[in-house]
């Protein structure tokens, strides 16, 4: 493994060497062991002057939170991030997961984009405050947590559970994802994550005659299951055309000739929205998961006997519905796509979502800092398809945005990288997204935040 760097404020200029000592830390979870990794990041901060504690409900699990205090009146800046990677096992690595090395002008290693690469730019950009003797409006607030690729349950959630003190003055936080490029007929776009699905984990139980093994019979629980994947997998569920999405393609129209604007436009028709879909380039295929609710099937229980066919199957669905969509709504629109013929019970095992509306007061200065060091990108709204710790935030009115900035190459797919082998991250989008970050802290603590007078 490679060498961790000393804990010294000077690795602002170095954010490269930051994420690689991040990378070095194996905080995989299950089970986390996060603990070193956040320790090293309070001894940094700490040495540059910020306030620090830590909080956990396990102590090898801990969550930190820094302040460097402002003299002014405007709302404490929340910079978060997590440093807990998911697993590497049964991947085929060109370079060791937890090394950092470097090599063709990326940094390779689990974590290196979710999220120790956005870490890594946070982190720069509170370190240059600090030295720089920025003159906050605000405070200046940093929170390093743990478990977020498992829930957050000791992480993000238990913070704002236990301590929602902490974050009583605070309206704007800066975390995962957004900022990355994605690339539309042709022209380049940087979304901004303002809201995100939520999180509703499903579970379908058939049930059906069991039997001997050696005489099937037709159909069946497990038959039954099978046919519903097949349709799950085969079909999309109905498109919803949400007003947050509407703003997003309106604004990617706008960018594109008339032609294509037009076809980006049919998104928003749900009779004319798959085939528009299927008309696109791939870029689209984030997109489509921004019209429709989804369900993947993830995990199957059945059976305990080789010989004996079951008579229940559960098979669990990992569901992410828009904005404004529910449990039922999913209920409703799964049994529109299963066949007639099969009968389920339905069981939602977790609901997680965003509130319903959103504070746009830091986009503009978000958008502005990215459009000026790419003048030929155009910043957009945007709701992630995934989940985020945002949405713990939000159950205390903090309005997060996933704003971790890069320039990637055109070759190079964010979304397919992400938990996936060989993870990396070019070393210049590091460097590209402390800069980015670094502007925006200076401009929201220069003066009042975005919306105030």
């Amino acid at each position: 493994m490679g060498e961790i760097p000393a804990p010294d404020p000077s690795l602002a200029d170095d954010p490269v060497s930051l994420l690689q000592g991040l990378v070095r830390f194996d905080t995989t979870n299950p089970p986390g062991n996060e603990r070193d990794c956040v320790a090293w990041t309070e001894r940094l901060l700490d040495a540059a002057g910020f306030e620090t504690d830590t909080y956990a409900s396990d102590p090898d699990r801990p969550n930190l939170v820094a302040r460097l205090p402002g003299d002014g009146p405007a709302p404490p800046l929340l910079l978060y991030g997590h440093v807990d990677v998911v697993p590497t096992e049964g991947q085929d690595w060109t370079h060791p997961p937890f090394e950092g090395v470097i090599e063709d002008g990326f940094v390779w290693g689990r974590g290196t984009l979710d999220m120790k690469g956005g870490v890594a730019m946070l982190l720069a950009a509170a370190l240059r405050a600090a030295r720089d003797e920025v003159e906050l409006a605000g405070d200046l607030m940093v929170m390093i947590v743990s478990d977020e690729e498992a829930g957050g349950e000791a992480g993000a959630a238990y913070m704002v559970e236990q301590h929602p003190e902490l974050f009583a003055d605070v309206e704007y936080a800066i975390g995962e994802f957004g900022g990355f490029p994605m690339t539309v007929a042709g022209e380049r776009f940087y979304p901004v994550q303002l809201d995100e699905k939520a999180i509703c984990w499903s579970q379908l139980t058939f049930s059906g005659p069991a039997g001997h093994g050696s005489t099937p019979g037709d159909g069946g629980a497990m038959a039954d299951m099978a046919r519903a994947v097949t349709a799950l997998t085969e079909s999309r569920l109905p498109v919803h055309a949400i007003p947050p999405v509407e703003e997003l393609l309106e604004a990617v129209a706008a960018e594109l000739d008339a032609e294509t604007g037009a076809l980006v436009r049919d998104l928003l028709d749900p009779e004319r929205a798959d085939d528009a879909l299927a008309t696109l380039d791939q870029d689209g295929g984030m997109i489509d998961a921004l019209l429709h609710n989804t369900a993947a099937p993830t995990v199957v229980r059945g059976g305990d006997k080789e010989n004996v066919i079951p008579g229940e199957v559960e098979l669990t669905l990992d569901c992410r519905l828009l904005p404004g969509q529910t449990a039922a709504d999913l209920e409703r629109e799964l049994r529109g796509v299963v066949p007639d013929d099969i009968g389920f019970g339905f069981e939602t095992l977790r609901y997680e979502a965003f509130p319903s509306e959103t504070d746009t007061g830091l986009f503009d200065l978000l958008a502005e800092t990215l459009e000026t060091a790419d003048p030929e990108g155009t910043v957009v709204p945007f709701v992630l398809p995934g989940g985020t710790d945002g949405r713990h935030l939000s159950r205390v009115g903090v309005q997060s945005y996933g704003y971790t900035p890069m320039q990637l190459p055109e070759t190079f797919s964010f979304m397919d990288t992400i938990h996936a082998a060989d993870e990396r991250i070019p070393v210049d989008a590091v460097a590209f997204g402390a800069d980015r970050l670094t502007e925006v802290v200076g401009g929201y603590v220069g003066g009042a935040p975005a919306g105030d007078d």
